[in-house]
């Protein structure tokens, strides 16, 4: 599975523009939850731009909003379920 461009900065962007969970941008990104969470704490990524997964092609503005419409009960499962196929998200 190929990892997100700029991973870091991804995970900036949907921390700061997105309501997903930190295992969803974690999956998504390639990075540790906790990781994801020292990036919404700002202990990690201090000043780094935010990089949209959107407008790069890594994912679709309607495949976030499914995730988000989501019961959170069920997002933690969805985010192991979480994979890229040609530098664009896919939810399965």
């Amino acid at each position: 599975m190929p990892a997100s461009l700029m991973p870091k900065a991804t995970a900036v962007w949907l921390v700061e523009n997105t309501a997903l969970t930190f295992d969803q941008i974690a999956d998504f990104c390639g990075l540790h939850p906790l990781e994801v969470q020292a990036i919404a704490d700002g202990e990690v990524a201090i000043q780094m731009q935010g990089l949209d997964p959107v407008a790069n092609g890594q994912t679709t503005a309607e495949e976030i909003l499914l995730r988000l419409r989501q019961p959170i009960k069920d997002r933690a499962h969805c985010a192991r379920n979480f994979c890229r196929s040609d530098r664009r998200a896919e939810f399965l």
